[in-house]
């Protein structure tokens, strides 16, 4: 049988509009899952992947790598399936919720353009709202493995940005404090501060932590910066919440594991899938 579907662009030819593969990813979704539009999209970062079994109804279950400009996820811990969940709201009505399940990191090597295609993907299927999550280090001894943070703020370390061109986007209040408060009438508890990335895959060392405290920072990882300021750009309002996973390089004097992040996410899993999900039906 021939297909009579248009070619999807390449995403890696400088000469492709990111926005294009974009558009036939969401145009992918829309024909897989047969919901036309979705309202709210989730990045589930490592520890966070339980959250989606609590939201609702699983409307349907896409393989990420069928889905054009997506690739099966390359990181222990990350789910390679993207899902549209159907959400009902305390007030009785009812939200779309995109679930991507294979997030590209910029350490992977494919590029910025992979690392910003989930959110402008989000974007063109209708969302207005994007969770992003992860798990990441902690500069502060009183923040334990387990604990939740949201993010007010961040500090780009990557040396790049997802924007191309002469395309000048303010990023004052980029975190939504909206949505953080929102948060907050969920566990009224919980702490915010301000993210780091480093570009990875190696952990970051003891003197580069205390530079980035100086800086401003309170938490360090490996993504969500270049994913929201692309959000930004597209529209989303973002919520940024991190699981601090493990004390930072010379804040405790244990060796860094990956398998330590892992450890601490399964550990937290329950109760900040519970959180996720009790915020998300508000949003």
């Amino acid at each position: 049988m021939t297909s009579n579907a248009a070619p999807v662009p390449d995403l890696d030819d400088p000469a492709t509009d990111p926005f294009d593969v974009a558009r036939a990813a969401a145009d992918h979704i829309a024909r897989e899952t047969g919901v036309p539009g979705h309202d709210i999209a989730l990045v589930l970062g490592s520890g966070w992947g339980g959250a989606a079994e609590l939201l609702g109804e699983v409307v349907a279950e896409i393989p990420s790598h069928e889905i054009p400009g997506f690739a099966k996820p390359s990181v222990a811990g990350h789910v390679g399936t993207t899902r549209s969940i159907r959400v009902d709201r305390p007030d009785g009505s009812s939200r779309h919720v995109l679930v991507l399940g294979s997030r590209t990191h910029l350490y992977e090597g494919r590029g910025v353009r992979r690392v910003a295609h989930g959110v402008r993907t989000a974007a063109a299927t209708g969302a207005s709202t994007v969770v992003l999550t992860n798990g990441c280090g902690g500069l502060h001894m009183s923040w334990r493995p387990g604990q939740v943070v949201l993010l007010r703020d961040h500090i780009n370390l990557t040396a790049t940005s997802p924007l191309e061109g002469a395309t000048f986007v303010d990023l004052t209040d980029l975190y939504s404090s909206r949505l953080r408060r929102l948060a907050r009438t969920v566990d009224a508890s919980l702490p915010d501060g301000v993210y780091a990335q480093f570009p990875g895959p190696h952990y970051e060392t003891p003197a580069e932590v205390r530079a980035a405290g100086i800086m401003g920072a309170d938490l360090v990882g490996m993504s969500t910066t270049l994913e929201a300021i692309a959000a930004r750009h597209c529209g989303l309002e973002v919520l940024g919440m991190s699981l601090v996973t493990n004390l930072a390089a010379g804040v405790s004097p244990q060796p860094l594991s990956h398998q330590e992040v892992l450890e601490a996410g399964a550990a937290a899993a329950p109760v900040i899938s519970d959180l996720l999900a009790r915020i998300v039906k508000l949003i």
